[in-house]
C-alpha cells in the first residue's frame, strides 16, 4: 500500500506517520507540508511545499497512492471565522481535490475533531468550519472517505505537538491520562491508535464514514 500523509509534523501526523513507517503492509509513504519532518527511513519521501492551496507543480508526484492521511489542523483561538475557514477548509478541499482527480480509487481519511457539527449552524466557529469540510470531502468521488474525530489525544512515543499551550496541557494532565483512559475510555484515544485505525480503514473500510473517538479506538 502507498500511502501520503499531508501534516506529518503535527502531534497527530507524526503518530500516523511513525505507524506507517511501521507496517510491513505499506511500502512507500510520501509527507507534504511546509516543513520536513527530520527522520529518515527506506519507505519515506518528502515534498517541502509553500502553497498548500496549489499542487499544480508536483502533481506528477501525486499518483499512484491508495490511501491519503490529511492530519493537517490549527486552533481556531483568536482566529476570524473567514481565516479559520481558508486554512482549515480551502487547504484541505485544495489537496483533496487534487488527489480525487489523480486517484479516484484512492482511500481518503481526514482529521477532524470530536463535537464537529455536520449541519455547519451550530455556536461554535470551528466545528462549523470543520463540518463544512467533512461535508465538502465526503461530496467528492474517493473510493471511501472517512470522518476522523478524536477526542482527547495521548501523544506517545516521544511524540510532542508543536503548539505550545497543548504540551502544557499535555505535560500537566500526563500523569491522569492513565486512569481518565480507564474512566472515559470513548473520549481518550492515543497517536497510536488513531494511526493503526487510519491503516485499518484504508484496507478493509468501516461501517460508516464519520468515525468518533469510541468508533477509533475500536477499529
Amino acid at each position: 500500500m502507498k500511502v501520503l500523509i499531508f501534516g506529518a509534523t503535527g502531534m497527530v501526523g507524526q503518530g500516523v506517520l511513525r505507524e506507517c513507517l511501521l507496517d510491513p503492509d505499506v511500502s512507500e509513504v510520501l509527507t507534504i507540508g511546509r516543513s520536513a519532518t527530520g527522520q529518515s527511513n527506506p519507505k519515506l519521501r518528502e515534498i517541502v511545499h509553500a502553497d498548500l492551496t496549489d499542487y499544480t507543480a508536483i502533481e506528477p508526484q501525486l499518483t499512484g497512492f491508495d490511501a491519503c492521511f490529511f492530519c493537517l489542523g490549527i486552533a481556531s483561538a483568536g482566529m476570524s471565522e473567514a481565516d479559520y475557514r481558508r486554512i482549515t477548509y480551502d487547504i484541505a478541499l485544495a489537496a483533496a481535490g487534487t488527489l480525487v482527480r489523480l486517484n479516484p480509487a484512492m482511500v481518503f481519511v481526514y482529521v477532524s475533531g470530536a463535537s464537529t457539527d455536520s449541519s455547519e449552524k451550530g455556536r461554535w466557529m470551528w466545528a462549523r468550519v470543520k463540518g463544512a469540510t467533512e461535508n465538502a470531502i465526503m461530496r467528492l468521488p474517493f473510493r471511501a472517505s472517512y470522518m476522523f474525530r478524536p477526542g482527547a489525544i495521548q501523544p506517545l512515543h516521544g511524540i510532542r505537538s508543536k503548539t505550545r499551550l497543548y504540551r502544557v496541557i499535555y505535560d500537566l494532565t500526563a500523569p491522569l491520562l492513565p486512569l481518565l483512559q480507564r474512566w472515559l475510555p470513548d473520549s481518550i484515544t492515543t497517536t497510536e491508535q488513531i494511526g493503526k485505525a487510519m491503516l485499518k480503514v484504508a484496507r478493509e473500510g468501516a461501517p460508516k464514514p464519520i468515525l468518533e473517538n469510541a468508533d477509533i479506538n475500536r477499529l
